[in-house]
């Protein structure tokens, strides 16, 4: 079966918040909602059902300029991510925060290009193209 393709615009993404802008562009145009700034909502959208993506058909993303949204969503970016989780304790779990961010620190984690990256690669019907 051939692959759909669908096109992000890494120029778009300046960080986490314009990520999701550029993310709802693209799979949620007809929505008459928004995909939340979540690492979990956008697994839920790539499990398909809603906005562009129907089930599990094997669909192509080309992310276009993804060196641009790299370094938007690089060192600094993940720092400040992990450090608004830190800051709600009620709502994030501060351990977990906590050695995410030291293992950023340590140059051993993962930066949130890289977490979006692999949520993307847990989808089998999904290739991804870092282009």
């Amino acid at each position: 079966m051939t692959r759909r393709t669908i096109e992000i615009d890494g120029a778009a993404v300046h960080g986490i918040p314009s990520l999701y802008i550029e993310l709802n562009r693209v799979f949620m145009p007809d929505e008459d909602w928004t995909l939340g700034e979540s690492l979990d909502a956008l697994d839920d959208l790539l499990y398909g059902g809603f906005g562009v993506l129907d089930g599990a058909e094997p669909v192509r993303v080309v992310w276009k300029r993804s060196d641009v949204a790299r370094k938007a969503l690089g060192v600094e970016a993940t720092r400040e991510y992990y450090r608004a989780k830190l800051a709600r304790p009620e709502v994030y779990s501060v351990a977990t925060a906590q050695r995410a961010l030291d293992a950023l620190e340590a140059g051993a984690g993962e930066t949130y290009f890289e977490l979006v990256v692999r949520v993307f690669r847990d989808h089998g019907n999904i290739e991804l193209v870092l282009d």
